[in-house]
């Protein structure tokens, strides 16, 4: 049902501390943008059998919670649109420091999808959770005594499995925007930006150019973990082997040891992992040619955390590749909510933009209310694409998406694989 649009798991509970914040900078110009939502009706209803195009990664990585915000009161909320399909909203509006800064933002991106969909049935039941799961849990209850039939957000892990509870006792789903794919399950939904998708493109493009054997060099951060499971497991699914990976902190000291054991092991490898972003992957890029690596020989690879302009002025880095998404959603997705806010969006944003846009499309096409919002609707295999492309939920809650391969110029990215316009049987 195509939707015409123009339009990471414990340990990462609270997506938004300092290091979060750098590796967002360094995806803001990953993710595009659902922009121009559903340009006309014609088009939106147009090839149901095709992917559904209504939208579509800054992931925001910590081990520890947002600062503590005391919950709001009861009640607290606020209304956008006036359809007769109630939507849950439900943000960190009043969360101290970045929280509630990606939470105002995800706020103005819900209303303009709404104003940019015409003639829309929804009315959004916005909601404050000010970062606290127990007022994500009231807010989801309150929602759904109000008749919501479906539940957008909230943004941190321990929140959303508590709304998680709530929605399921009243079989409604939840589409959310927490990177922790651990409280991913069915009929909770991570609409958001999952490492996991990065490395499987990156090693399946690496593989398909006939790299084999793979050598990493991994934060010691949660983004770490997370993505060194995902790259062991998609390097195996594909017949490839890795013959050394070294763990390292992020200052200058403690990296020459882990650089070093991959240096020397470097002569083995055909490609060098390092998912991580342009505050760390220049110095250890440069401590590896230091220990004698020759960056040209061996193909370095990288994550979405490298679309950033420290990756690109970096000399040793040309030729590099990493997968994200094409750029020429979000660049319009933040023309417009720059025009309409007087200020740039925080990379979030796009999430809770796609998430209006998805539910306002599925309203217009769906007009059956049992079926609209149904595990079958939001599992279609053909998915949907929107700000930041092709993408679609699996049926366990965590998401695929379709992202380019980007190679690293001094001009900026060059695509060295497009990203694809429909999934494959069994993924891309």
């Amino acid at each position: 049902m195509p939707l015409q649009a123009e339009v990471g798991r414990t340990a990462l509970s609270a997506e938004l501390q300092v290091r979060a914040v750098r590796a967002a900078a360094a995806m803001l110009s990953r993710r595009r943008s659902l922009a121009g939502l559903l340009a006309t009706t014609t088009a939106l209803l147009a090839g149901c059998s095709s992917n559904s195009s209504v939208f579509s990664n800054s992931n925001f990585f910590s081990t520890s919670p947002p600062p503590p915000a005391a919950s709001p009161p009861p009640g607290a909320g606020t209304t956008i649109g006036a359809g007769q399909v109630k939507v849950a909203l439900i943000l960190p509006l009043s969360a101290g420091g970045n929280a509630g800064l990606a939470g105002q933002a995800m706020r103005n991106a819900a209303e303009m999808a709404l104003d940019e969909f015409k003639s829309s049935d929804v009315q959004l039941l916005v909601k404050d959770d000010a970062g606290n799961p127990d007022a994500a849990r009231g807010a989801a209850q309150q929602a759904l005594d109000e008749g919501a039939a479906i539940v957008l957000g909230p943004l941190f892990a321990q929140s959303v499995s508590l709304v998680g509870q709530v929605t399921r006792a009243r079989n409604v789903p939840v589409i959310a925007f927490s990177t922790d794919a651990n409280v991913a399950s069915s009929g909770v939904y991570l609409l958001s930006f999952l490492p996991e998708s990065d490395v499987q493109r990156i090693v399946q493009y690496a593989t398909s150019t006939g790299k084999h054997s793979y050598a990493a060099l991994v934060p010691e951060n949660p983004y770490g973990t997370v993505v060194e499971a995902a790259f062991r497991q998609d390097v195996a699914r594909r017949g490839g082997q890795v013959v050394a990976l070294e763990h390292y902190p992020h200052d200058r000291a403690g990296m020459a040891n882990p650089v070093r054991t991959v240096a020397q092991s470097a002569s083995r490898a055909e490609a060098l992992f390092i998912p991580d972003g342009g505050d760390a992957v220049p110095d250890v890029v440069q401590a590896l040619v230091a220990d004698g690596v020759n960056t040209k020989r061996i193909q370095l690879l990288g994550t979405g955390l490298w679309d950033d302009p420290r990756i690109f002025s970096t000399a040793a880095l040309d030729g590099a590749c990493y997968a994200a998404p094409d750029a020429a959603g979000y660049r319009s997705f933040s023309t417009r909510y720059r025009n309409r806010y007087h200020q740039d969006p925080v990379r979030t944003a796009t999430l809770a933009y796609d998430a209006v846009a998805l539910v306002a499309a599925l309203v217009k096409t769906q007009p059956d209310p049992v079926q609209r919002f149904s595990p079958q609707t939001l599992t279609n295999p053909s998915g949907f694409t929107g700000t930041d492309g092709l993408f679609r939920f699996r049926p366990d809650g965590t998401n695929e998406r379709g992202l380019a391969v980007l190679r690293v110029a001094p001009s900026g990215p060059q695509v060295a694989s497009p990203a694809p316009h429909s999934f494959g049987a069994s993924g891309i």
